[in-house]
């Protein structure tokens, strides 16, 4: 048995648009449900050690509250994922002003983003295909983007997240997908074991704008290179927990020139044994410890307190356009953005 994808109705945007939910279900029962405003997964069940099923990504039962103050449960972002330090950045000699929509700076593509917009969706045997055009101008971008994203649900438990995109006009491109994960299903996530595969991390300032330097994370409570609790030194005397309220980083990912995909986080929750492990093409993650969730937002039967959830981003660095020494997130006409990433669910016996 293959992957199966079924659809259903999941209410109407405020000028009437019907939203779909598509759920995908593997050979082995692992089901993941997706709709098409802002592409956003709510709900993923994985099984524990004893094969009982929990949704482990936060969200909600109905539209409305992902069209209000959702923190960007489960969605895709575009057209930069991140912050750009105070909503501007130049690019072949002319400066481009995006809106400020934290604090000073530009995150996660501005509001609205991907995050808000109604995709395009096909089913393509076992893939939900997503494509959406931002036109050029849309929150300060320059130029067309023709941006596809296709989710498909293995029978290796994984699910896989595939961004394509061209342009018309030279434009930075940084998508991801925000996923809040608990594997508990609900509750703190601050005794989950985290690795992540980095030597180093990207350093903020107290506007969690980066500093353009990647610090070691040897000797710091930023050292995942072994599993650690996420809890562990989260209250350490640390600048960087403080500028972060937390962990809200970039990690810079042990990657061998030429690596294609590649492990990057593993993270484990000791009482069900759920394991999830994030492979990517990018050049870094993204770790987000739930730090600003303060039991404003219900949904599902839970109330998402205070790091009740985790987000792993796999992305280009923050602030990219105004950083010449990170990886290059500009696309040209002619050229194509492609990469893709991998959350495997598994068990830990």
């Amino acid at each position: 048995m293959r992957t199966s994808i079924t659809q259903a109705p999941f209410g109407q945007l405020t000028d009437g648009t019907p939203i779909t939910q598509f759920t995908l279900t593997n050979a082995h029962g692992l089901l993941a449900r997706i709709i098409d405003f802002g592409g956003i997964v709510t709900e993923l069940h994985a099984p524990d050690r004893e094969g009982r099923l929990a949704d482990i990504v936060l969200g909600f039962d109905t539209l409305a509250p992902y069209q209000g103050d959702s923190p960007y449960f489960g969605a895709l972002i575009g057209r930069f994922g991140n912050r750009i330090a105070r909503g501007r950045f130049t690019l072949d000699g002319r400066e481009y002003v995006l809106p400020t929509n934290d604090g000073n700076n530009h995150l996660h593509g501005g509001a609205p983003g991907f995050d808000r917009r109604k995709w395009d969706a096909t089913v393509d045997g076992d893939s939900l295909r997503l494509a959406y055009t931002s036109p050029d101008g849309e929150q300060g971008y320059p130029g067309r983007l023709d941006a596809t994203v296709v989710y498909r649900l293995t029978d290796d438990n994984e699910l896989v997240v595939r961004f394509h995109a061209v342009c018309d006009r030279a434009t930075p491109v940084n998508l991801t997908q925000h996923s809040y994960f608990n594997l508990a299903g609900q509750g703190s996530i601050l005794e989950h074991l985290l690795a992540i595969e980095a030597d180093a991390f990207v350093t903020i300032d107290a506007g969690s704008i980066p500093t353009g330097a990647l610090a070691p994370v040897a000797g710091t409570p930023f050292d995942f290179r072994s599993p650690q609790a996420i809890g562990a030194r989260i209250g350490a005397d640390d600048v960087q927990l403080r500028n972060g309220q937390g962990y809200d980083h970039c990690f810079a990912l042990a990657r061998p020139r030429g690596a294609g995909m590649m492990r990057a986080a593993r993270v484990v929750e000791p009482v069900s044994g759920r394991v999830l492990e994030l492979y990517t093409e990018e050049p870094g993650v993204q770790f987000y410890s739930g730090n600003f969730l303060d039991g404003s937002l219900r949904g599902k039967g839970r109330t998402y307190g205070h790091r009740s959830g985790f987000c792993l981003e796999p992305q280009h660095f923050p602030d990219s356009p105004n950083q010449s020494q990170f990886p290059d997130v500009i696309l040209r006409p002619g050229q194509e953005y492609a990469t893709e990433s991998r959350f495997r669910m598994s068990v830990a016996r």
